[in-house]
């Protein structure tokens, strides 16, 4: 939108000009161009006074030579609608800018709870989001009710918003009406994010751009890459950990395998293939293995010992992958837990782990 801000300030410069011509319709049709290449608070209290003046200009030629009483008051040229915002959105704004403190703004009492305050911001936010309400302070007055729903739902804020807030917007109030500026949204509370973001984390994602926020213990939002990063470092940390604890049996398949330097090929293998494909199985746990054709003649070592290596590195195998079922199913509750689903929830829940299961089964042999 940068790119488009010194089109819009030329825009600016032609309106003012025509303004300064009392050539209203010219003067508010450049407003509104420069309004959608780069919006700016000038421009709006410009457009605010385009359509005073066009109205007053309208009124004026409209009279008769000799005018009569009135005896309709005259409405304010603030709550008129435009061909862009209705009266009623307009209203809204004017009643946010006249708020005194954040309680005001969402129209709850202070001793709302969590769901009302919500509940109110979400009636609010549709009303002012800026694609859709284009009155003048629009845009501000929906940072007011981000600001406003982001302190109040936070408990430790909102505690201290309560002990000096009030105070605090006085001062801030009384020093506005002295220098006629305009009102402070903030009352030095600012929020962690932005009101946009805000908005799309109570409608879910409505408008294009948007990422997904989420809660964090402590109140504190943060993006869900953010999330989702602090959690693969856990997750690494635990890989790491659990290397640590599988160090030992590790070294002993190590060893074993160093052992099994000094014959040309294994004795066995626990899977068949062309060199091993006479099936055999251990005493103990049942578990199958496979030798070569010649192994009755050529094997002089003790048969319990090798079926005891068997059963060992059978075992082991049945660890490894039992792990990556487990890795496997927390991943996927984790993922079903922070989309908030239910069904994708129960199915991770209910993964099958066989190599688990059959772990079991050996261990309890």
């Amino acid at each position: 939108m940068d790119s488009n801000k010194d089109e819009a300030e030329r825009c600016m410069e032609l309106a003012e000009r025509y303004l300064r011509e009392k050539k209203y319709d010219e003067a508010e049709k450049f407003i509104r161009k420069a309004q959608k290449l780069y919006p700016t608070k000038k421009a709006e209290d410009v457009l605010a006074k385009v359509a005073m003046f066009s109205k007053q200009n309208q009124k004026t030629e409209s009279e008769p030579t000799v005018r009569k009483r009135q005896t309709a008051p005259k409405e304010t040229p603030q709550v008129q609608a435009s061909a862009d915002y209705t009266k009623e959105q307009l209203e809204h704004v004017i009643r946010i800018k006249k708020s005194k403190d954040y309680y005001e703004i969402l129209s709850v009492t202070k001793e709302a709870t969590d769901s009302d305050i919500k509940k109110a911001y979400k009636k609010l936010a549709l009303q002012l989001h800026p694609d859709k309400n284009k009155a003048p302070g629009s845009a501000e007055a929906f940072k007011a009710i981000g600001n406003a729903v982001a302190i109040l739902t936070d408990a430790e804020k909102r505690k201290q918003y309560d002990m000096y807030g009030s105070e605090e917007e006085r001062v801030q109030n009384a020093h506005s009406r002295q220098n006629h500026s305009h009102y402070n949204y903030t009352r030095g509370f600012e929020t962690d994010i932005t009101a946009e973001e805000l908005f799309n984390i109570f409608f879910g994602g409505g408008f294009p751009q948007q990422e997904f926020y989420m809660r964090r213990p402590g109140g504190r939002w943060m993006r869900q890459q953010d999330v989702q990063a602090q959690h693969a470092h856990s997750q690494q940390a635990n890989g790491y950990t659990t290397f640590l604890q599988m160090l030992p049996v590790l070294l002993l398949i190590l060893l074993t395998m160093m052992s099994s330097f000094f014959i040309s090929d294994p004795v066995y293998s626990l899977h068949s293939n062309a060199k091993y494909s006479v099936p055999r199985t251990t005493q103990g746990l049942k578990v199958p293995y496979y030798v070569k054709e010649n192994f009755h003649t050529e094997y002089q070592g003790s048969l319990r010992r090798l079926e005891i290596s068997v059963e060992e590195e059978y075992l082991n195998n049945l660890r490894h992958a039992c792990y990556r079922e487990k890795s496997y199913r927390e991943t996927m509750m984790w993922k079903a837990r922070n989309f908030g689903d239910q069904e994708l929830f129960f199915k991770a829940k209910n993964i099958e782990m066989p190599s688990c299961k059959r772990v079991q089964e050996m261990q309890g042999a």
